[in-house]
């Protein structure tokens, strides 16, 4: 069973697809973000959850008060359980977006977002991993709100992720089977291109 750990939906049950998807565990989750709160990058923010699945990450972030989440996964049952527990839940500002991400961060970006959480499937590789970062650190209509974080999850036994030009790791965190990755814009990078850097 899998469960939103705490926000106006905490206690409440989410569905998760029959296969091809590893939900993250209310363990982890709970301590993810109590970490993701501490920076200041929940409540009322724009989230991106990226390889949704059952959603439960971006669902999370939507009831610890993000005010707009954006679930996005490229299987249909996937992105269908999406919007199921959405409705079920009664979270307003979350939609669902089928599509591939690498697709969905090649198009316009609009508003720019607070906070990314990334969980590939494990039989993702880095190059799939790095095509997934790339889009995140353009500086021509940016994915990312000055001080935005990126969350991505991955095996233990995986490589720390290759982070393109534009994105600098800050921090990582061990959850048992799990590693959490955190990223930021980087600013040094950054700054001889835009045109007000980021604080």
């Amino acid at each position: 069973m899998t469960r939103i750990v705490a926000g106006v939906a905490g206690g409440r049950r989410i569905d998760v697809p029959r296969s091809g998807t590893r939900p993250t565990s209310e363990r982890v989750r709970e301590a993810l973000f109590g970490r993701l709160e501490h920076y200041g990058v929940v409540d009322g923010a724009r989230v991106l959850d990226l390889c949704a699945g059952s959603g439960a990450l971006g669902l999370e972030a939507a009831s610890r008060g993000a005010t707009d989440v954006t679930l996005v996964d490229a299987a249909r049952p996937a992105a269908q359980i999406c919007q199921a527990n959405t409705r079920a839940l009664g979270l307003k500002g979350v939609r669902t977006v089928t599509a591939k991400v690498a697709a969905f961060l090649a198009g316009p970006a609009g508003a720019p977002v607070d906070l990314v959480l990334i969980d590939p499937p494990y039989d993702v590789d880095e190059t799939g991993v790095l095509a997934m970062l790339e889009p995140l650190a353009r500086t021509e209509d940016p994915w990312l709100a000055p001080g935005a974080v990126i969350a991505l999850e991955r095996s233990t036994r995986s490589p720390e992720p290759s982070w393109p030009q534009g994105l600098r790791r800050f921090s990582e965190k061990r959850y048992g089977e799990t590693a959490v990755w955190f990223a930021e814009p980087d600013v040094a990078e950054n700054s001889e291109n835009a045109e007000t850097p980021g604080e």
